[in-house]
């Protein structure tokens, strides 16, 4: 699974329904919520 940096929890978190996304330039990126608190994250790239 892709973690991603939850700025609320200030600590890496594994994504909660990781949705693969494509940004406005093309690139990809990942988005979800983070499993303890439950805000939006985010991590640009393929997720590997």
């Amino acid at each position: 699974m892709a973690e991603a940096y939850c700025v609320k929890c200030k600590a890496k978190r594994e994504i909660k329904n990781p949705q693969n996304v494509t940004m406005k330039n093309g690139k990809p990126a990942i988005s979800g919520e983070c499993p303890v608190c439950g805000t939006k994250i985010f991590r640009i790239g393929s997720g590997k």
